[in-house]
């Protein structure tokens, strides 16, 4: 990660996001290699919950308030009440800062979580599936945040199984799959680099409707061609990209009437899907 960037940490529930987060922060060993931040292992630094702010999981007890929550946080980090007056107004919950946390919305917790990893003033934030819970206006908050945020040169990492909402926002997106890395590229290449990683299958196709399509199917059949029907009324050819050409000149040959004759771009979400699904 460079500074001044956000980074997004994509993969599947159960593919290792939060364990690397929690390995990369000193609360699970590595079985093998090491975890580094800022050069060093987490624990090596000598204030390290002032240089990385971390949010990994549920951050209070339901009875009590978010006041007193950052408060308690404040005091081992050695900064004053007019941090966690500071922190509240930047997450939108001094409104809320004196109820208990029992009764907020998944998408104030995730605000609360927030403003727990922004005590410190770190120059990094790690935050665990941070889009969890909030409502649209949330997710543009959050990704309003996070771009000003490296606007002033900080830096963060963020982990989510959501492509869509780390594709408006990071700079950079390494996905990973059972534990491995399966791509690592600038977001301005995310789509580029998943349709060629993705299987042949999943690159694109071409879709054909046409007045005898039974007809059309067999004779693209003896072309060597191995159409399927799809389409929710089950009447949609769909072929290997880059067969349009022949599909058109072989219905104009045979006279059959074409309805709808095109090349799909790839779903990128389905490409996501296929490469972090099973097998």
């Amino acid at each position: 990660m460079r500074e001044g960037t956000v980074t997004g940490f994509l993969g599947p529930n159960g593919s290792g996001k939060t364990t690397t987060l929690r390995a990369l922060v000193g609360l699970v060993t590595p079985s093998s290699g090491r975890a580094e931040v800022f050069g060093r292992s987490y624990r090596e630094h000598p204030d390290p919950a002032r240089l990385v702010g971390t949010a990994l999981g549920p951050t209070s007890h339901p009875r009590r308030t978010a006041r007193d929550q950052l408060t308690a946080l404040a005091m081992p980090l050695r900064v004053g009440r007019h941090r966690v007056d500071e922190v509240l107004a930047t997450v939108g919950l001094t409104a809320a800062a004196d109820r208990r946390t029992g009764g907020y919305s998944l998408g104030m917790r995730g605000r609360l979580a927030l403003a727990c990893a922004l005590l410190g003033d770190p120059a990094l934030l790690v935050l665990d599936e941070p889009h969890g819970g909030l409502d649209p206006d949330g997710i543009r908050w959050l990704h309003d945040f996070l771009r000003g945020w490296a606007a002033r040169g900080r830096t963060a990492l963020l982990s989510s199984h959501a492509l869509a909402d780390v594709a408006r926002t990071a700079d950079h997106v390494v996905i990973i799959n059972a534990g491995r890395v399966v791509l690592d590229v600038p977001t301005a290449e995310l789509d580029q680099a998943l349709v060629a990683d993705a299987p042949a299958a999943d690159t694109g196709r071409v879709e054909v409707r046409a007045a005898e399509a039974g007809r059309l199917a067999d004779l693209l059949a003896a072309e060597g061609l191995s159409p399927r029907w799809s389409g929710p009324d089950g009447h949609t050819l769909v072929l290997p990209t880059g067969t349009a050409e022949l599909v058109g000149r072989l219905a104009a040959r045979h006279g059959i009437a074409l309805v709808e004759l095109h090349t799909r771009a790839p779903d990128l979400a389905d490409v996501y899907f296929s490469l972090t699904g099973p097998g």
